[in-house]
């Protein structure tokens, strides 16, 4: 990048931070403003967004955005700020702490992301935790879902079909196949967490906030197509329907999110 872009760039991030500091300001909070800005920016720009706030106004911007918001609003707002590797790592931390054999959110983690940015989420996490991501899925898990995870978070594997196609007498790619069967066609699985988050019986905020904030840069419209496909109705519709608020317009807005 040259300094006169680089210049530009800082300049457009300083605005945006500017406009952030003031939707922080005086009686309430300006959600729209956060919503309108944050909504718009792809990783690289969120990124600077954070620098350029810190060394403005000597505050983290997630400290900043943790202090106004709240909820679920709050939770997609912070998770859609981290880097992706920070977003990661803050997931997976999360999952060893309260795992279970239904959360496969470190199954996600490790199967959906290619092996640059599964090393980039391991260096995230032991840089923030202070500890590798593999001895804390060691520690909170067993059994067979301790020989499928372990190796898987702590590989780096080649990006390709191989790793799926060896001898299928090997136990752990046995445990693996059973496991991550429908991740495959990982926007046929996410189809199927946004379907399950989205029912009847009540809206998962959480599963629907991680898929759509982790997603929105990467696969998101596919996840729709495959979602519209399955359920005969636009997964716009369906958040529409199952939320309200600013974390309806959060989540409207991102899955409408193209990379700049």
């Amino acid at each position: 990048m040259s300094d006169s872009l680089r210049a530009v760039t800082v300049s457009i991030s300083g605005e945006d931070c500017e406009q952030l500091h003031k939707a922080f300001s005086g009686w309430g909070t300006n959600e729209d403003l956060i919503i309108s800005i944050l909504g718009h920016r792809n990783a690289a720009q969120r990124k600077l967004i954070r620098q350029v706030y810190a060394e403005t106004y000597g505050e983290d911007l997630l400290k900043a955005l943790d202090k106004e918001l709240t909820n679920d609003f709050e939770r997609v707002v912070l998770l859609w700020t981290l880097d992706p590797p920070e977003r990661d790592a803050y997931l997976a931390n999360e999952a060893t702490k309260r795992w279970t054999k239904s959360n496969q959110v470190l199954v996600e983690i490790a199967c959906t992301r290619s092996p640059k940015e599964l090393l980039l989420a391991r260096e995230a996490y032991h840089a923030r935790f202070k500890k590798s991501l593999e001895e804390d899925v060691a520690y909170h898990t067993s059994g067979d879902f301790r020989k499928l995870l372990v190796p898987l978070v702590s590989s780096y594997r080649y990006a390709g079909d191989e790793d799926l196609k060896a001898d299928p007498k090997d136990e752990f790619l046995a445990i693996l196949r059973a496991t991550v069967k429908c991740l495959v066609c990982p926007e046929k699985y996410f189809e199927k967490v946004l379907r399950l988050a989205i029912n009847r019986r009540g809206t998962d905020e959480g599963a629907l906030t991680r898929v759509v904030a982790t997603r929105a840069e990467f696969d998101l419209k596919i996840i729709k197509d495959e979602y519209h496909k399955r359920n005969s109705v636009p997964l716009d519709r369906a958040i529409a329907k199952d939320t309200t608020g600013d974390y309806e317009k959060m989540l409207l807005t991102l899955i409408g999110h193209e990379e700049a």
